[in-house]
């Protein structure tokens, strides 16, 4: 899955297969807050809107059912996006950001992945998790551990964090600072590959009741790291897993940002209002993938995209409309505001918004300069375009109308911006994502722009197959992690790239 052939014989090239991906968020306003109203009718309170459950996610049924529709179309992955902290920079407090659900309450979204792998056999789980609020020994321990229970369907988002709120709940007054951030995270990721990687030979695991050895300790490396962020001596205390390393999502595009991923991503989440304010980022972010020996292509790209479908154009805008009525326009500034770092409460109405509105230090610079960047689509970015804007699907981009006019604008993507692929927000959930899977699909597979469905008897893939190919379960060769594979790892040779290694080892020690 998407992969790009050399054209045939006749010069006809292939036409690239989309990775969709659903988004969604363990929390009762994600992209498009207020969808969960409910009106009161009689004695009874009753959802407004009968295709949101947005408001039942507390309860396991929700995730198992929405895993079961995916499944049922063909969904690459269910990625799933958190966040530490809440909101408050509209309005200098998070005041608004608890009272309209803007993200708040959050809840853990590694918590369901194993009831919904128990009801799926070809769903993968894109699970965000952050290189800034833990050890990577144990994250390295949860990531193993879900891979096995999923068989291979786990992917992580990597993030670094940037929220005050969210650093000061684990005791540290003031955020790291931007580029630091990313200079921590580079080193947090090569001990996650010497865990993943470099710590089991591959039958180190081998059991034999007549000697009663389940594990041969000669073929588990103790892994001895000590760099400026981080120093650990010990062994990786999971077995390897099918992928060893999960699939390796980022989000990201300032230059820090670009720099890590053209290392450590192999997908990259993106967003932008116009793929030709996007496609410079891209191009960038593949260029320096292929200074680094990586294969520029390998990275796919996944777009946020939020799609409103009709089975008739009418039917479509109805459901826009709809969703107008119920959306939480404070809710939505309060995201932009938080993501952005400029308090959009205090700027005009009509005043054009520019970087220097953001008055905090930490914020998303991706998002700040992708949302005060105009286009042909967005001529001027001011409060107002802002409000009508902001609760429906998080400022992205909106695709409103039949299958067939949806498929167009993803195909447009494609082609101006070179992604290769979506991450589809939803306005109501499931019912948006049921549009997806039962009018949206079916068209793209019309057209040879996505796989079609694997049969019963077919061996499921891991994540990381289903975006290179069956046999691909384990990093790539030209991964910047392949080098810390148990069988080329050496412990013996300086690791450059981190600033105080480890001292040299003996066979014995190591």
């Amino acid at each position: 899955m998407g992969s790009v052939e050399a054209p045939d014989s006749n010069g006809v090239k292939p036409k690239k297969q989309l990775i969709l991906n659903a988004f969604d968020m363990y929390t009762v306003g994600h992209l498009s807050p207020g969808q969960w109203k409910v009106v009161c009718v009689g004695a009874d309170w009753v959802l407004q809107n009968p295709k949101d459950r947005s408001g039942t996610k507390r309860d396991l049924e929700y995730w198992t059912d929405l895993a079961k529709v995916l499944e049922r179309g063909g969904i690459n992955a269910l990625f799933l996006a958190d966040t530490y902290g809440s909101y408050s920079t509209y309005e200098g407090s998070e005041d608004n950001c608890v009272r309209r659900a803007a993200q708040w309450p959050m809840l853990d979204p590694t918590i369901p992945i194993s009831a919904m792998a128990a009801v799926t056999k070809n769903l993968a789980f894109g699970i965000t998790a952050s290189t800034s609020f833990e050890p990577p020994f144990l994250l390295a321990k949860r990531f193993s551990t879900l891979d096995h229970i999923t068989k291979g369907r786990i992917g992580w988002n990597i993030v670094t964090s940037w929220k005050k709120g969210a650093f000061k709940a684990i005791g540290i007054d003031t955020p790291i600072e931007h580029d630091e951030r990313y200079a921590q995270a580079d080193e947090y990721m090569r001990v996650l590959y010497k865990l993943w990687e470099g710590s089991w030979a591959d039958d180190a695991l081998n059991p034999d009741a007549a000697t009663d050895v389940y594990i041969d300790p000669d073929k588990v490396r103790t892994i001895h790291h000590h760099g400026k962020y981080f120093n650990l001596e010990t062994r990786h205390i999971v077995d390897p897993s099918p992928q060893r390393t999960p699939f390796l999502f980022q989000a990201g595009t300032s230059t820090a940002g670009s720099a890590f991923a053209a290392d450590h991503a192999e997908a990259i989440f993106v967003s932008s209002h116009d793929p030709k304010v996007l496609r410079p980022k891209i191009d960038n972010i593949r260029k320096l993938a292929k200074e680094r020996g990586r294969d520029p292509k390998s990275i796919k790209v996944v777009a946020t995209f939020t799609p409103i479908i009709g089975r008739t154009e009418e039917e479509a805008r109805q459901k826009y409309e709809d969703a107008k009525k119920y959306a939480s326009t404070i809710g939505g500034l309060v995201l932009f505001s938080g993501w952005t770092g400029i308090d959009i409460s205090t700027i005009p109405l009509d005043k054009d918004i520019t970087t220097e509105d953001s008055k905090e230090a930490h914020k998303v610079r991706s998002i700040l300069d992708a949302f005060t960047t105009t286009s042909e689509t967005i001529p001027r970015w001011t409060p107002r375009v802002v409000s009508e804007k902001a609760a429906i699907g998080g400022l992205g981009p909106l695709g409103i109308g039949t299958p067939e006019q949806v498929a167009d604008v993803l195909e447009k993507w494609v082609e101006e911006a070179d992604v290769d692929g979506f991450n589809l927000a939803y306005i109501t959930t499931p019912g948006s994502f049921e549009d997806v899977v039962d009018l949206l699909v079916p068209e793209l597979r019309r057209r040879g722009i996505y796989p079609e469905a694997r049969s019963a008897d077919e061996k499921p893939l891991t994540q990381r197959e289903k975006v290179y190919g069956p046999g691909q379960a384990g990093l790539r060769d030209d991964h910047t992690g392949a080098k810390y594979k148990y069988d080329v790892y050496d412990q013996n040779v300086k690791d450059e790239s981190v600033e105080t290694e480890a001292p040299v080892v003996s066979e014995q020690q190591a």
